[in-house]
C-alpha cells in the first residue's frame, strides 16, 4: 500500500496529503485487486493507525457493496475468512477497536450477509457465534452485526429497489426459518449473563430485541421469561429506559387487534404479578397516588410554559423543538386525565382561575399557559361532537365557569401575540359554549374584528384570526343574524381587491382574504333575511369586485412591462377566487334560488369569461376561471350551459399539457353531471380536444427530461379518464358519431395505453373502457367492424398486458389493472358467447404457442374460470 498516501488520512495532515490520501482511494476502488492489500492488512493487524484500519474498511465495503458479483468465488471466499479472521483477532486484543471502527465492520458484515446468506452463506450467524461466544468484546460486535443487518434489511428511511425489497423479504423468511430462535436464545444469554456486570452490552442487546421484534415471531418474545426479565431491568436505573423502550416496541408491534389484545391482556397480567400496579388500585386513588399526579400535572405545566429566549416573530429550529415538545406533553395530560379526569379537571381550573384573576400583571407566559391548559381539556376529556357543556353536571359546570372567565376577564386584551392567539384558538375550540350563553357573543366578535384580531399589529396574528373567524362564524351561524350587517359593514375594508399601483398594503393577505369572503357568504346565505334582501346584500359584496375586474382586465391588456402583466394577472386572479369562496356557502343549486343569487353569479360568470381570451398571462387567469366555472356548475347547474362552449373554445387554445390536465376535469364533471343534455356539445368539441391532447403528446422531449416524461404522463391519465367518463356516462354515440377513422384512432390509443404503457393505473382505466365498449358494442347488433376490433386488438391485448415484463403483480395498483383486464375478457365471453371459446382454443392460444394437450385438456375449466372472473386464462399462457 502506497504508505505516503495512508498519512493524507490523519485528520492532522495538511490538505496536499488530504488530497493524495483521497486519490488513492479512488484509486484502489477502480483497482480489480487491490482490495486484497487492505483485506491482508486487516487480517494481519498490519496497522495500529485506527484511520488506516477504517479506510481498509471502507475499500471492502465499495468491493462488497459494488462489485462483489465481479469476484471470482476464491477472492468472494477470501472475504470470507478476511472478516472471520478480522472477528477473531478482536478476542484476543489487549484494548477493544475504536466505537466507528466497530461500526463500519458490521456494515461491511451485513453488507455481506445480505449478499450471501441466501446462496453460498447460509451458516453465518452459527459461524459469528461460534467466534464470539460469549467474549464481552465479541458480543459486542455481534450485536453491531445484528443491528446493521437489521437497518440493510427493515429501516424505512433507506429507499430500496423493487428488486432488493423483494430479495430482503425472502432473507426475513428465510431467516425465520431457520435461525431466528437460536438468535433470540442467544440474546437471552447475553441478556442474562451481562445485565448486572455490563450494562453497555445490556443496552445494545436490549436495543437488538426491540428492532427485530417488530418482524419475527413475538411469542419468542412475549413471554414469561423474556418480559419478567425486562422488568428486572426497569429496576435497575443504567437500563431502564432500554427496557421500557423495548417493553414499547413489544406492545406497539402491528397484528391482529384480537392478538393484541391478548398481548396486552398478558402483560398487565404479568406487571401486576411483578407488583408494578393492580388494575384495581386504578378505579380508586390513594391520598398519596392523587398527589403524585398534582404532584405531575404541575410538572407539566412548568414544561408547556414559554422561555424568555422563545422568538416569537422569527421562529427556527430551536423553536420549533419546543412545539414539539409541547405535543408529548399533551399526551401525556391526556394520559392523567385517563386516570383521573375530575382531579385534571380541578387542578386546571385552580391554575386557570388563579392566573386569570390578575392577569394583568403576571408574565405572558404563565397567561398563556393557562388559557393553553383549557385548550388542552377540550381533547383530554373528550365528548361526543364537542358538547362539553352538557351531560356530566360537574365537568360542564366547571367548564363553563373557565369560559365566562376567559371571555369576560379582558384577557384578550394581553400585549403578547401567543396569548391572543390562545384566547381565539381556545374560544373556537368551545364554541358550543356560546349556545348556552351568547349573551357573550358580542365581545368576542368585537375581539376578533378590532385590533386584537383582524387588525392586529402582528401580521401572524391577522392570518390566524381570519381563519378562525370564520370557523367562529360557521359554527355559531344560527346566532349570528342580530349581527350580520353591522359585520358586514366592519368587514368592508379588509374585503378590498387591492391593485398592484395603489401602493397600499392590505392587512390581510389574499389568501386570508378568501377565509373573509367566505365568512361573509356565510353570513349573507344563513341569515334569515328575505330572498330580497339576501340577493342585495350578496350583489353588494360582489360588485365591488366585478367592477375592478373589468378595469383591471383592460389594464393588463394594455400593460407591457411583464412583472407588471404578472401582478394585475394575480389581482385579476383573486377577483375570481374570492368570488368562487362566497360561493362556498350554498349547498346546492335549490339553495342559491332560495336566496335569490343565481343572477349575481351569472353576472360574475358574463365578467370572468372575457379574461380567457386575453393573450397575456394565460395561465393564471384560465386556472382561476376554471375553477369558478367547477364552482357554478354545482351552484348553477344547467343554467352554466350557455357559457361552457365558449369557454372550452377558448381553452383549447395554444395548450400545454398542464392545461390539458386541468381543463379535461372541469369537462368529466360536466359529463357525468348533465349527460344527454351535453351530448350536442360533446359531440363537437370531441375531437378538437382529442387533437389538442395528441399534439401535445407528439411533441419531441429530450430523452432524459424526467418532468415533460411526467406531464405527458398525467395527460394520457388524463385522457383516458375523459374517455372513461364519457363511456361510463352512457355516452358512447359521443364517440360513435366521430367517424369511422376517428373512431378506430380513439380506440387504438386504448389498446396502447392497456398494453404499451408501464402506467397501471392508466392501464386499469383502459380496460374499464374496454370492457364498457364490448359491454354496449359486443352483441351482434354493435356496430360494423366491433367484433373484428374485439378479436384483433381487446382480445390481444388482455394477454399482451399481463405478459410485459413491466406487468409487476407485486405493485397494487398493477393488480387492480390485472382485476379489470380480467373483467374485459369475462364481458367478451358475456356478449360473443362460444364464438369467443372457440377463437381462443382454435386461433389466439395456439398462436402464443400454448401446446394443444393444454388448451384442449383444460378447456371446461378454463370457461367455468373465464365465466367467473377471467383470471382462469392467465395461469395457462
Amino acid at each position: 500500500m502506497d504508505e505516503q498516501a495512508l498519512l493524507g488520512l490523519n485528520p492532522n495532515a495538511d490538505s496536499d496529503f488530504r488530497q493524495r490520501a483521497l486519490a488513492y482511494f479512488e484509486q484502489l476502488k477502480i483497482s480489480p485487486d487491490a482490495w486484497q492489500a487492505c483485506a491482508e492488512a486487516l487480517a494481519q493487524r498490519t496497522y495500529s493507525d485506527d484511520h488506516i484500519k477504517f479506510f481498509c474498511f471502507q475499500v471492502l465495503e465499495h468491493q462488497v457493496k459494488y462489485k462483489y458479483s465481479e469476484l471470482t468465488t476464491v477472492q468472494q471466499q477470501l472475504i470470507r475468512e478476511t472478516l472471520i479472521s478480522w472477528l477473531q483477532t478482536q478476542m484476543l486484543n489487549p484494548q477493544p477497536e475504536k466505537t466507528f471502527i466497530r461500526n463500519k465492520a458490521a456494515q461491511v458484515f451485513a453488507l455481506l450477509f445480505v449478499t450471501e446468506y441466501l446462496t453460498k452463506w447460509p451458516k453465518f450467524f452459527f459461524d459469528i457465534l461460534s467466534v464470539v461466544d460469549l467474549n464481552p468484546r465479541g458480543v459486542d460486535l455481534y450485536l453491531r452485526i445484528l443491528m446493521a443487518i437489521d437497518s440493510e434489511l427493515v429501516d424505512r428511511d433507506v429507499v430500496h429497489t423493487s428488486e432488493e425489497a423483494r430479495r430482503n423479504t425472502l432473507i426475513k423468511d428465510t431467516m425465520r426459518e431457520q435461525c431466528i430462535p437460536n438468535l433470540v436464545e442467544s440474546w437471552y444469554q447475553i441478556l442474562q449473563n451481562y445485565q448486572y456486570t455490563n450494562s453497555e452490552v445490556t443496552c445494545q442487546c436490549l436495543e437488538v430485541v426491540g428492532a427485530y421484534v417488530s418482524w419475527i415471531d413475538l411469542s419468542l418474545i412475549a413471554n414469561d421469561r423474556f418480559i419478567n426479565m425486562l422488568l428486572g431491568h426497569m429496576s435497575i436505573e443504567v437500563l431502564r429506559e432500554e427496557a421500557c423502550d423495548c417493553l414499547f416496541e413489544i406492545v406497539n408491534k402491528g397484528m391482529d387487534p384480537v392478538d393484541k389484545m391478548k398481548l396486552v391482556e398478558s402483560l398487565c397480567q404479568v406487571l401486576q404479578s411483578a407488583g408494578f400496579f393492580s388494575i384495581d388500585q386504578l378505579t380508586v386513588l390513594s391520598d398519596q397516588q392523587k398527589a403524585n399526579v398534582e404532584a405531575i400535572m404541575l410538572a407539566v405545566v412548568k414544561k408547556l410554559t414559554y422561555d424568555e429566549e422563545y422568538n416569537f416573530e422569527n421562529e427556527g429550529e430551536d423553536e420549533a423543538m419546543f412545539v414539539e415538545y409541547r405535543k408529548q406533553l399533551k399526551l401525556l395530560l391526556d394520559r392523567l386525565a385517563q386516570v383521573s379526569p375530575e382531579l385534571l379537571l380541578a387542578s386546571v381550573r385552580r391554575v386557570f382561575s388563579s392566573t386569570l384573576q390578575n392577569w394583568q400583571t403576571t408574565r405572558f407566559m404563565e397567561v398563556e399557559v393557562a388559557i393553553r391548559l383549557l385548550y388542552m381539556l377540550a381533547e383530554a376529556l373528550p365528548v361526543s361532537h364537542g358538547a362539553h357543556f352538557s351531560g356530566d353536571v360537574s365537568k360542564a359546570s366547571a367548564l363553563q365557569d373557565m369560559m365566562r372567565t376567559l371571555v369576560t376577564s379582558g384577557v384578550s386584551s394581553y400585549q403578547h401575540t401567543s396569548v391572543t392567539l390562545e384566547f381565539f384558538e381556545t374560544v373556537v375550540r368551545y364554541e358550543k359554549f356560546f349556545t348556552v350563553e351568547p349573551q357573550h357573543i358580542p365581545c368576542v366578535l368585537m375581539a376578533f374584528l378590532d385590533h386584537r384580531g383582524l387588525r392586529h399589529s402582528s401580521a401572524k396574528v391577522r392570518s390566524r384570526t381570519a381563519y378562525l373567524f370564520s370557523r367562529f362564524v360557521k359554527s355559531l351561524n344560527k346566532q349570528m343574524n342580530p349581527f350580520i350587517e353591522d359585520i358586514l359593514n366592519r368587514i368592508q375594508d379588509l374585503l378590498e381587491l387591492s391593485p398592484p399601483e395603489n401602493g397600499y398594503q392590505s392587512l390581510l393577505s389574499s389568501d386570508d382574504q378568501l377565509f373573509i369572503y367566505e365568512t361573509a357568504g356565510v353570513l349573507v346565505v344563513n341569515s334569515e333575511y328575505p330572498a330580497e334582501r339576501k340577493q342585495a346584500l350578496m350583489r353588494n359584496l360582489l360588485t365591488p369586485l366585478m367592477e375592478k375586474f373589468k378595469i383591471l382586465l383592460e389594464k393588463l391588456m394594455l400593460a407591457q412591462d411583464e412583472e407588471r402583466q404578472a401582478c394585475l394577472a394575480d389581482c385579476l386572479n383573486h377577483a375570481v377566487g374570492f368570488a368562487s369562496r362566497t360561493s362556498k356557502a350554498f349547498s346546492n343549486k335549490q339553495t342559491v334560488k332560495q336566496c335569490g343569487c343565481s343572477e349575481v353569479y351569472l353576472d360574475c360568470l358574463q365578467t370572468f369569461l372575457p379574461a380567457l381570451s386575453c393573450p397575456l398571462q394565460k395561465d393564471i387567469l384560465r386556472s382561476g376561471v376554471r375553477t369558478f366555472l367547477h364552482r357554478m356548475i354545482i351552484c348553477l347547474e344547467e343554467e352554466v350551459l350557455p357559457f361552457i362552449p365558449s369557454a372550452s373554445e377558448h381553452m383549447l387554445k395554444d395548450c400545454e399539457a398542464k392545461d390539458l390536465q386541468e381543463f379535461i376535469p372541469l369537462i368529466n364533471q360536466i359529463t357525468a353531471k348533465f349527460k344527454i343534455q351535453v351530448s350536442p356539445f360533446l359531440q363537437q368539441m370531441f375531437m378538437p380536444l382529442l387533437h389538442a391532447i395528441f399534439e401535445v403528446l407528439l411533441r419531441p422531449a429530450e430523452e432524459n427530461d424526467q418532468s415533460a416524461a411526467l406531464e405527458k404522463q398525467m395527460l394520457r391519465r388524463s385522457y383516458f379518464a375523459f374517455l372513461q367518463t364519457v363511456t361510463g356516462s352512457g355516452m358512447s354515440e359521443v364517440i360513435a358519431n366521430q367517424g369511422a377513422e376517428n373512431v378506430e384512432r380513439v380506440l387504438i390509443t386504448v389498446i396502447q395505453g392497456a398494453v404499451e404503457y408501464p402506467d397501471p393505473i392508466a392501464q386499469k382505466t383502459c380496460f374499464i373502457i374496454l370492457s364498457k365498449l364490448v359491454e354496449l358494442w359486443g352483441g351482434k347488433d354493435g356496430p360494423v367492424g366491433f367484433a373484428d376490433f374485439v378479436y384483433k386488438h381487446i382480445v390481444p391485448a388482455c394477454f399482451l398486458a399481463p405478459l410485459k415484463q413491466t406487468f409487476d403483480l407485486a405493485d397494487a395498483q398493477t393488480v387492480l389493472a390485472l382485476s379489470e383486464c380480467a373483467v374485459t375478457l369475462k364481458t367478451i365471453h358475456l356478449k360473443r358467447g362460444p364464438e369467443c371459446v372457440q377463437y381462443l382454443q382454435q386461433e389466439y392460444l395456439p398462436s402464443l404457442q400454448v401446446a394443444p394437450e393444454i388448451i384442449q385438456v383444460r378447456a371446461a375449466q378454463q370457461i367455468l374460470l373465464l365465466e367467473k372472473c377471467g383470471y382462469g386464462m392467465y395461469h395457462s399462457v
